[in-house]
């Protein structure tokens, strides 16, 4: 079985009127990682996520699937996005938006209504599985998009600041299920992070107790290798960092 999932090589995303997002990054991320990508707001995160998900197409360099496949049969199935944004759809419930990923990959009606169910339970959603995206609170909202994200266990699950709705230990549990999810899967997950992460207090609620130094970032129960992406956010004169933990 190949591990590399995504391996991008000199990947560029310059838009229109000259702004560079993403600029000639170089990068492998294996079945069973973690990866936390922090940076400030603007500085590229969400669209070298876009990119991953090939959901947008670079203006240079090259991205691969290796063991997933070509681009067209990504999802649904084998990638799982959580947007930052509020991305629910409107005219279904809860349980019909976690759902819907089971049901286009072709399950049955009755195994994808017990693993949204399980989903839901996961999350704490269950009092809320009838409700409209309308009725939902933002931290619910953002706990069902991250939900669907995972349903069917995608081979790599991005979420993009999945924790930015939630308060202190509601962003633990968050996290602590997606941390299980991605375990129980043997996927590799992806997450984005503000710079406010990266400092002891405002990381904590992303998972991590501290980000300290290349040398030595730490995380919870776990020992991480912070890895440099040279240039990959020249935006703000940002540094993309990549913090694969494993």
């Amino acid at each position: 079985m190949h591990d590399t999932l995504v391996r991008a090589i000199g990947l560029t995303r310059a838009f229109p009127g000259g702004e560079t997002a993403v600029l000639d990054a170089s990068f492998e991320i294996e079945r069973g990682q973690l990866v936390a990508l922090v940076g400030p707001s603007g500085s590229g995160k969400s669209t070298l996520l876009h990119l991953m998900a090939a959901l947008d197409h670079p203006t240079a360099g090259k991205i691969e699937w290796p063991a997933l496949g070509p681009a067209a049969g990504l999802r649904p199935g084998q990638v799982g996005v959580a947007f930052q944004g509020r991305s629910l759809l409107d005219p279904l419930t809860v349980a019909e938006n976690v759902a819907l990923p089971l049901l286009l990959a072709g399950a049955d009606a009755a195994a994808a209504d017990r693993e949204a169910e399980d989903l839901m339970h996961r999350f704490d959603l269950w009092d809320s599985a009838s409700k409209l995206p309308e009725e939902l609170s933002g931290g619910q909202a953002q706990r069902a998009a991250l939900a669907r994200a995972l349903a069917g266990g995608p081979a790599l699950i991005l979420a993009d600041e999945p924790t930015g709705q939630q308060d202190r230990e509601g962003a633990r549990r968050l996290v602590d299920t997606l941390l299980a999810c991605v375990e129980a899967a043997g996927s590799a997950g992806l997450t984005t992070a503000g710079a406010s992460a990266t400092t002891s207090a405002g990381f904590a609620p992303c998972g991590w107790t501290s980000l300290r130094t290349a040398s030595a970032p730490i995380s919870v129960a776990m020992t991480a290798e912070l890895i440099t992406i040279e240039r990959c956010m020249p935006r703000r004169g940002a540094i993309g960092r990549v913090i694969i933990v494993g």
